[in-house]
Parts: structure tokens; sequence; C-alpha cells
């Protein structure tokens, strides 16, 4: 292996380590990160790693990002949140990404979930609590989801330089 092959190797695992940090920490693109380094890993390297991982891996990242938007919303309904939450958390998700404060994204969700359900009942404080708290669960279903993706890439790329896969 010579030093240029080397130098891509540090940066591809460095890139899969930080997007496996990203899946929880929100000022990292988690999966995009990942994803950036299993593309250098199999096209910047003489990797004979399969066309499949990238197009399996393409699809679930697609899929993570669909589910971050879209779990919390029905998480909040199955605790009991109306339609008015489910677009909350997406306004207030959208919102908070905007917003100079650390977590804005996540506090904007779960604001937007609890004004919401509030705006559709302002009498009903619990039924907004308790709808807010299935938009956090629902959080941790997708950021569950993102993680196992993650480090299922970092394992990919670790065994395909090792030579086990």
């Amino acid at each position: 292996m010579n030093i240029d092959t080397a130098l891509i190797n540090i940066l591809c695992l460095v890139l899969l380590s930080l997007g496996i940090l990203g899946t929880f920490l929100p000022i990292l693109p988690g999966l995009l990160l990942s994803m950036c380094g299993l593309l250098i890993y199999k096209f910047g390297t003489d990797s004979d790693l399969s066309m499949i991982y990238i197009w399996a891996f393409g699809i679930l990242t697609v899929i993570s990002i669909v589910l971050s938007y879209v779990i919390p919303a029905k998480t909040n309904q199955k605790y009991g949140g109306t339609r008015w939450g489910s677009i909350g958390s997406v306004i207030g998700m959208i919102i908070g990404m905007f917003l100079p404060i650390p977590l804005g994204f996540l506090i904007g969700m779960f604001a937007g979930v609890f004004v919401g359900e509030l705006l559709h009942d302002s009498k009903d404080m619990n039924k907004a609590l308790k709808s807010t708290k299935g938009a956090f669960i629902g959080f941790i279903y997708g950021t569950g989801f993102s993680f196992v993706v993650a480090v299922a890439m970092f394992l990919v790329v670790s065994l395909d330089m090792l030579n086990i896969i």
C-alpha cells in the first residue's frame, strides 16, 4: 500500500467516524459524511468493494433522511397527537435548523409539536405533552436507525480494508 492509499484510507475512516457521531450530534450531517467516506473509499482506492454496498447504503441513507422527518410525526399521532402536532413538528424542525442555538432543529421539532397541539386544543396541555413525548420517541427511533446504518458502513469499509470481506 502506497502513501496515497494510506491517506485516503485514513480520510475515509475519519469521515465514517464523524458520520457515526453525526447520527446523534445534529451539528454534523451524519449519514452524508459516512456516505462520502464510503464513496471516497470505493472510488479513490483500488478497493474491490462491490457496488451492491454502494447502492444498498445509498438507499438506506435516503430512507433514513425521509424517516427522520416522518417517524416523529407518526409517533406523535400514536401518542394521541393530531395532524396539527405532526405539521408543527415538521415546521418546527425546519425553523429550528436556522436558529443559532445548539440542537435548534430538535428543540424546534418538539416546540412545533407542542405549539401545534395547543393551537388545536388550547385547553388540553396534557395531550400536547403526550404528543411531544411521542415525537421524542420517534426521534430516538430515527436516530437509532441512522446510527446502525452508519456503523454498518464503517464496518464494511474496515473489513474490506483488512481483506476480510
